[in-house]
């Protein structure tokens, strides 16, 4: 389950503890961990839900609405969701901005290391304004 999902198997066992797994079934001879279907959906899921950013509260809040799964919950899912794709766009542009400056600084280095003052004025007025951004 670790491979498949990306967690570690601390991450796996810390998640089991505080409740956003429940109990996961353990092999009676071995007594490894077996993840059923269901359940290796749920730390799919969550994965999903972590690697966007989402914390352990929201996403105990994520489960604890599903399984409500009346029409009250989903207005409250839906804006659970909302608020972390809006934290997610912003994020995105602070990399976008920080790639910017990347590729302004990368393009400055070679136009100064080519020789190019022409090429090296524009990509610092590249830099100037990626700042300007930050």
């Amino acid at each position: 389950m670790a491979q498949r999902s990306g967690f570690s198997e601390p991450t796996l066992r810390y998640y089991e503890k505080v409740g956003l797994l429940g109990v996961v079934p353990r092999d009676d001879s071995s007594g490894h961990r077996r993840y059923h279907s269901p359940l290796a959906e749920r730390v799919d899921a969550l994965a999903c839900l972590r690697s966007s950013g989402m914390g352990v509260a929201d996403m105990r809040r994520y489960l604890t609405l599903l399984d409500a799964g009346d029409r009250a919950a989903a207005a409250e899912q839906r804006d659970l969701f909302a608020r972390h794709a809006d934290r997610l766009s912003a994020e995105i542009e602070r990399l976008r901005t920080r790639q910017a400056y990347l590729r302004a600084k990368s393009d400055m280095w070679d136009a100064r290391h080519r020789g190019d003052t022409t090429a090296e004025t524009r990509a610092v007025e590249q830099v100037q304004r990626a700042l300007k951004d930050f």
